[in-house]
């Protein structure tokens, strides 16, 4: 690996422990507006997330890749798909959480490095070791555990993992910075996302947005929660193997369930603690693999 390439996946590996940390807690950050309906939030959330972008980008001068993006239809069409992915995730999401189910969320984000897995070494030619094989299977069996004893959420789960894992796919092939993607997916979602507001604006309750000062500011947060970890995550799916992306992404879901044990005190079933058990080992093999086999050239 040249000097290069190594620093391209230092930044990569930074930016995506950037991302999943500000993930983990987020969770958090959803009781100050758990009582903002999923999809009324998420429609605020993507309205505040554009301005930033924008503001964003044209401190950084990158308008002129903004225009060429929009003409290009390929690259338009891969966004809108990204867009459409990224919107649902958010919605199931957020829903899960207000619904107290932290865990099924959890497992979604555990999934999901399976999901890179398969994309990674099916559609781009990624390969890897035997014990990042083991780790993947024994991830595997960990999830066909929750079709015994957790099947009323797993919808939840498959989502999350299904949406973000082909997003993450769609970000990594698609040519666009990071910054200007994300921006053009916020400006594709705008016009929806407007219309969601106005919808609930119009109901007896009114909007959410103007119900109080603190509420507000809650619901304006969610633009720099949305934006810095999205523009984190696209980098690094950028500079880093996608398969290792995956792996790396396990920091996350263990914030979140830690805190659906400690903050939301959910109850954990037999068959999400067995899940959990086989995909931290998981985890832990394929790590140590990585480790090892970084440090294997070195010491030649």
């Amino acid at each position: 690996m040249d000097t290069t390439e190594s620093d391209q996946r230092r930044s990569g590996l930074t930016s995506a422990l950037g991302a999943y940390v500000i993930w983990g807690f987020l969770p958090l950050y959803l009781l100050l507006v758990k009582e903002v309906p999923a999809f009324e939030f998420v429609g605020w959330r993507i309205l505040w997330t554009l301005p930033l972008c924008l503001v964003i980008v044209a401190v950084r001068k990158q308008l002129p890749q903004l225009r060429a993006a929009f003409a290009t239809p390929k690259v338009m069409l891969l966004l809108l798909t990204s867009a459409t992915l990224i919107a649902v995730n958010w919605v199931v999401y957020v829903w899960a959480i207000q619904q107290g189910n932290v865990y099924a969320a959890s497992l979604g984000y555990y999934i999901n490095p399976l999901v890179n897995v398969l994309l990674g070494t099916l559609l781009l030619g990624e390969r890897l070791s035997r014990a990042q094989w083991a780790a993947v299977a024994l991830a595997g069996i960990g999830v066909s555990m929750l079709l015994a004893g957790a099947l009323t959420t797993l919808w939840i789960s498959l989502t999350l993992a299904l949406s973000f894992g082909t997003y993450g796919l769609i970000r990594k092939q698609v040519d666009v910075g990071a910054l200007p993607g994300l921006t053009i997916e916020s400006m594709l979602l705008s016009l929806p996302a407007a219309g969601v507001a106005i919808y609930y604006s119009g109901l007896p309750a009114g909007s959410s947005f103007t119900q109080s000062f603190g509420l507000g500011a809650a619901i304006m947060l969610g633009g720099a929660l949305t934006a810095f970890p999205l523009l984190l995550f696209a980098i690094a799916a950028r500079k880093l193997p996608y398969s290792t992306l995956g792996f790396i992404q396990f920091l996350a879901p263990s914030i979140v369930f830690l805190l659906g044990l400690t903050v939301f005190g959910e109850e954990l079933k037999w068959a999400q603690a067995a899940c959990f058990a086989c995909i931290w080992t998981a985890a832990a093999i394929f790590v140590w693999d990585l480790w090892s086999r970084s440090r294997t050239p070195a010491a030649s």
